[in-house]
């Protein structure tokens, strides 16, 4: 095995959904909480990174097994085992490699943190291996889009908050006579919840766009995944509207003073986002229009980073 084949098979270039989320929770936290613990944002990052590469292995991993139809443009370029010859022992090792790295990562920022680390970090652990192992997988369900949105778009999100600002109260846990209690900000949560919007129809649409390309491939290796329950006409309207969706929620924000008052430039997206999201509508295809989700993810998004990490500059030199 190559070092080509393994950035293949964990599907690197598609790291950028994880982050993504990663980069905006941070920068968010030192605008609204001052915090930042540079050795938490280190340990996170080689957690966060080695877990989505092995979640990723584990989809090529048993989407090579599974996989009743083993030619067409889904399989031929997506499936990395068989295109880098990666035996299925080497695919296995790799896999376990990854998550036990993820796992010692996950535990020493915890005992840097807050339990409520491990809680959150087991409950994304058990989504991302289930995602597509075990008998009935999630991405071979109608659930896929919802868990990979909400996990990586507000879980991230959220996770990348709390590592630097754990002491603030957002989550926590008590213990007092032999009772653990968990508290929860609900009106942080939700805030956190209402910023990451974006990050979470973005990623959602990635896998929903992914779907509705690959409907019929999909229903012949046993996969009924959103698209085939709603119709492809109907995960198109979805489509559209979880970009829309986005847009609303950073107004939102804005008015409720939890972004400030230049996170509204990012507005201008909605016209080349717009331009993609047609397109796609038009002629939904894996070879040519399934990108226009991954840019429009970027796009948004990243958008969003750049006005928020100048705004905390501007601030910063102004003071």
């Amino acid at each position: 095995m190559t070092i080509r084949s393994f950035l293949k098979y964990v599907e690197i270039q598609t790291k950028v959904a994880s982050v993504i989320p990663f980069t905006f929770g941070t920068l968010y936290c030192f605008y609204r909480y001052k915090s930042f613990n540079l050795i938490n944002f280190l340990i996170m990052f080689v957690s966060l990174i080695t877990f989505d590469m092995a979640t990723t292995a584990i989809n090529n991993y048993i989407d090579f097994k599974k996989a009743n139809k083993k030619e067409g443009y889904g399989y031929e370029v997506h499936n990395a085992m068989g295109r880098g010859g990666i035996s299925e022992k080497t695919g296995q090792r790799i896999i376990i490699i990854l998550l036990a790295i993820a796992a010692v990562f996950g535990l020493i920022l915890t005992l840097r943190t807050s339990l409520v680390v491990l809680l959150i970090g087991m409950l994304c652990f058990a989504i991302g291996v289930f995602y597509t192992f075990g008998p009935i997988p999630i991405s071979r369900m109608p659930l896929g889009e919802a868990f990979s949105g909400v996990t990586m778009g507000f879980g991230i999100t959220f996770l990348s908050i709390f590592i630097h600002a754990y002491d603030k109260n957002v989550v926590y846990l008590s213990y007092s006579s032999n009772v653990l209690g968990l508290g929860i900000n609900i009106l942080e949560v939700l805030s956190i919840f209402l910023i990451s919007i974006p990050l979470v129809g973005c990623i959602a649409n990635i896998m929903l766009a992914n779907n509705i390309c690959d409907v019929e491939d999909d229903i012949e290796n046993q996969r009924f995944t959103l698209p085939y329950y709603i119709g492809r006409k109907n995960a198109l309207r979805l489509f559209a509207f979880l970009y829309y969706i986005g847009y609303i929620a950073i107004i939102a924000a804005v008015i409720l003073r939890l972004l400030p008052l230049s996170a509204l430039i990012m507005l201008i997206t909605f016209i080349p986002a717009y331009k993609n999201i047609k397109i796609f509508q038009a002629n939904p295809s894996k070879a040519e229009t399934f990108v226009l989700s991954v840019k429009n993810m970027v796009l948004i998004n990243m958008f969003n980073i750049l006005v928020l990490g100048a705004t905390i500059i501007t601030v910063s030199l102004t003071k």
